[in-house]
């Protein structure tokens, strides 16, 4: 039985299925590949920020100074504080905005995605790619400071609308056999682009005084790749046949997907959709919240999206190199490729275990590997200057950090939210969990730092107190999506709501649901 399916599965994936996922995940490798490569070549584009500026670059070891005859000379203290403030504020304008454009066109998915369709409105926001990619590759050609901050606001508005974009389409256009495996190549892109612009922003490699506007831009290669690849894509039969009506495109759209399967049975799982949507209105944002039937999984949505960027990941990210250093690593960053590598490794491992092990036990299992790790990590840390073998400890939770992350809390946000609705509020949905995604990312890039200084080393107990409210959460709120149909998946919830008026036990066993469902 177990091998009749795996051949069913292998059947559903063909060439045209592969080509499609492969394509829309290029709007998440570029979005990785942004995350990261403002890290590496930041001591070099602020170098080159100070003399646009017209500011001399801050040495304190270097304030005193003397003139022709020998004589002293001592700089004026506030001109270089103010600065160093400009400087430091350009720096984190040129980091910020880009979460800051995310947050902006986030809420623009479910019209973009509805209008357009899937693969044109993916065809369309590439331009924004590849504007704001050739500015920062035109940095020192200009203002760099304005055209890196611009060049970052567009790419930032571009993966706000790809974020949401991708996961709709790829949702839409997989198999369900094969929904979570596909719906994992989203973190698997992502961490791929990050890994790709620490290693090309070495110092050797991009990162130099003369190509850091080449490494800022190339990610507009990708954009570029995208968008003559999707001229090859089929459109999303769910959203030819249910929201257009288009049902004989929608059928060769699904041929083409599918080769030679069957596909009678998703036929009519859209047929049947189409019915329920058609007899709805439609669903807005403030619809969602405020409709008792899409409460429960609004707040799944919300909360899987609040629990990936909210778990300390950022930490170990900014933490780790200094880790590497006192556990006397003579190339820091280097080790810190190394935890790059062990994250795009474990999120292909992660590809082929979410299909087997299902969502909900795998998110809950990488929460509670993550908890273990950061009350370890702080153990570490706290007692690093009294027991030189800590570093060794610490280095270790921060890999095992990483690969609990990967598992779970880092893919399995990306695509659940686009199974936990059908297709008519699945546009509306789905924008809200990225504006929620987007602004937390923004939240622990701006405040991750304070909290740091504040807490010190007890700064992963923070985490590790949120990471339990997680795991609870999880526990009790959020239900098993694996191989179920959107509708089943809604009539769960639904389910489970009627059962919440019965009394409190009921409202919590999500197992006991799934149960009477399938009885």
């Amino acid at each position: 039985m177990e091998k009749a399916s795996k051949m069913q599965e292998e059947k559903h994936l063909t060439g045209t299925l592969v080509l499609s996922v492969f394509t829309a995940v290029l709007g998440f490798f570029q979005y990785g590949y942004s995350l990261g490569v403002i890290n590496a070549p930041q001591r070099v584009i602020e170098a080159h920020y100070s003399r646009v500026l017209g500011i001399a670059p801050i040495d304190r070891s270097a304030m005193n100074f003397t003139d022709t005859n020998g004589n002293m000379i001592f700089p004026d203290l506030e001109e270089l504080d103010v600065g160093k403030s400009t400087l430091t504020l350009y720096w984190s304008l040129s980091v910020s905005i880009f979460a800051i454009g995310g947050m902006i066109s986030s809420f623009a998915v479910g019209w973009i995605g509805d209008k357009l369709g899937r693969v044109k409105a993916m065809l369309a926001v590439n331009v924004l790619s590849i504007i704001g990619n050739l500015l920062m590759g035109l940095a020192k050609f200009g203002p760099s400071h304005i055209l890196i901050i611009a060049g970052r606001a567009i790419t930032g508005l571009y993966c706000g609308l790809s974020s949401g974009l991708v996961p709709m389409y790829v949702g839409e256009i997989s198999p369900t056999a094969l929904r979570g495996a596909l719906g994992t190549l989203h973190q698997l892109a992502i961490v791929t682009g990050i890994l790709i612009s620490q290693i090309l922003g070495l110092d050797f490699l991009l990162g130099s005084d003369d190509m850091w506007p080449l490494l800022l831009g190339l990610s507009g290669a990708a954009a570029l790749l995208q968008f003559f690849l999707l001229l090859l894509c089929p459109e999303s039969p769910r959203y030819l046949y249910i929201k257009l009506g288009k049902v004989e495109e929608a059928k060769k759209c699904l041929k083409r997907l599918r080769g030679d399967c069957d596909s009678t049975k998703e036929i009519a799982e859209m047929e049947k959709e189409k019915q329920e949507a058609a007899s709805e209105k439609k669903v807005s944002i403030r619809k969602l919240f405020s409709s008792s039937s899409y409460r429960q999984p609004v707040i799944v949505a919300l909360m899987v999206q609040i629990s990936q960027q909210f778990s300390g990941i950022n930490a170990i990210f900014y933490y780790s190199t200094n880790i590497f250093v006192r556990a006397g690593v003579d190339q820091p960053v280097y080790a810190t490729i190394g935890v790059g590598v062990v994250n795009t490794v474990f999120t292909v491992i992660a590809v082929f275990l979410v299909e087997k092990t299902g969502r909900r036990s795998l998110f809950i299992a990488g929460l509670i590997g993550m908890l273990a790790s950061a009350v370890a990590m702080t153990i570490g840390l706290v007692l690093l200057s009294t027991f030189a073998w800590m570093s060794y400890v610490s280095m270790v939770t921060v890999f095992l950090f990483v690969i609990f992350f990967e598992v779970g809390p880092g893919p399995i946000p990306w695509f659940i939210v686009a199974e936990l609705f059908s297709q008519g509020p699945r546009p509306a949905a789905i924008a809200i969990a990225g504006f929620c995604n987007w602004t937390c990312n923004f939240i622990i890039g701006m405040c991750f730092q304070y909290i740091a200084d504040l807490c010190g080393p007890y700064v992963f107990m923070t985490f590790a107190v949120l990471l339990f409210g997680f795991v609870l959460f999880t526990h009790f709120k959020v239900p098993e999506t694996k191989g179920k149909s959107f509708e089943e998946i809604s009539a769960e919830f639904r389910r489970k709501g009627r059962s919440a008026t019965k009394g409190p036990k009921a409202a919590t066993e999500l197992e006991g649901l799934r149960g009477s469902q399938e009885a």
